[in-house]
């Protein structure tokens, strides 16, 4: 397995990493015994970096990855682990805390229930409009000086919040969308990381799918699956989207690689810095997403790809409107 280093002060992790989500929320049902099995080959593959959020599943993900790590080295995996967001009993989302005391109540729990005495990885999983991201990246501080986390990442942060985090303590990585269909931390996010040194980890790599060439317009959808709401997935956006990957599929068959492996290896391309999180439910998913380090794109597959996929050619924004209001990364 290949190496990155997520930033100049973070952990050394593998090049590509399991981002574990959709094990327990917000893409239709899920089997814990095949979530488990996958976890264990990312293991085996040498997939170091396990990606959770506390409010996955509302705990749920977290006690998955418990299970998962139960008579392993718990050195070999780097556990990172977003908090903040607020659920009520059915599943809605009812706001973000990102408060000291916060902090320090979210991560007792989380380290209960991974049955863990520290997570790698720390940050708030959306930026919190009402508290000063010095309050909470300095409570976080707190935690690292106490042992129970190593290092503080930040998640969809815009560049001020950025700067101002990374000025309290140094960030190991930024973790936000980037893919063919999203990129637009290009214009001013990726360069403030490079020239702050902080690394980045990009989730949404295969856009939930959309690009993943195992798409179709008529799947259907179950009432909790996010993507039956998002704008990419919609009636009138999802042809045109598709149209995009019959395409890409293209530039694929031409490398002898699915569409999944060339989308990712898109990503790898763009820098040592960058870690892909794939969201493989399945082994066989996933070890079609590790096929993608074996790609080396030269500069005429680059063109292709470009050709096939422009920066900008997506239709409808990668999330809701709602959501979208709370994504710091998006403010202008």
């Amino acid at each position: 397995m290949q190496e990155r280093q997520l930033g100049k002060t973070g952990p050394h992790s593998s090049a590509i990493g399991l981002g574990c989500m959709g094990m327990s929320d917000l893409y239709g049902a899920s089997d814990d015994a095949e979530s488990i099995a996958t976890i264990h080959a990312a293991l085996d593959a040498g997939v170091t970096l396990l990606d959770t959020g506390d409010f996955y599943g509302m705990g749920h993900n977290e006690l998955l990855i418990r299970d998962a790590l139960k008579g392993r080295d718990r050195s070999k995996a780097l556990i990172s682990v977003k908090f903040g967001a607020l659920r009520d009993a059915a599943g809605n989302w009812i706001g973000i805390d990102g408060r000291p005391v916060a902090v320090k109540n979210a991560l007792a729990y989380t380290l209960r229930r991974l049955g863990t005495d520290h997570v790698d990885i720390y940050r708030l999983g959306r930026t919190d409009p009402n508290v000063p991201i010095e309050e909470t990246v300095g409570a976080i501080a707190d935690m690292v000086k106490a042992g129970y986390v190593r290092h503080i990442g930040l998640s969809e942060a815009g560049v001020d919040t950025i700067r101002r985090a990374a000025a309290t303590h140094p960030i190991s990585d930024l973790q936000i969308e980037y893919s063919l269909v999203s990129r637009g931390i290009e214009e001013s996010i990726l360069p403030l990381c490079r020239e702050s040194g902080i690394g980045v980890t990009a989730y949404g790599v295969l856009s939930r799918g959309l690009i993943s060439g195992h798409w179709t317009a008529d799947r259907d959808l179950a009432p909790n699956d996010f993507r039956k709401y998002a704008p990419r997935f919609s009636a009138e956006n999802v042809q045109r989207n598709l149209a995009l990957v019959e395409a890409l599929r293209k530039v694929a068959e031409g490398r002898n690689a699915t569409v999944a492996q060339i989308a990712i290896a898109w990503v790898l391309s763009r820098g040592e810095d960058i870690v892909p999180l794939v969201g493989a439910r399945r082994r066989d998913r996933l070890k079609e997403a590790l096929g993608a380090l074996e790609i080396q794109l030269s500069a005429a597959d680059l063109a292709l790809i470009e050709e096939a996929v422009p920066s900008g050619a997506a239709a409808g924004e990668r999330y809701p409107t709602p959501m979208m209001a709370h994504l710091d990364s998006e403010r202008k």
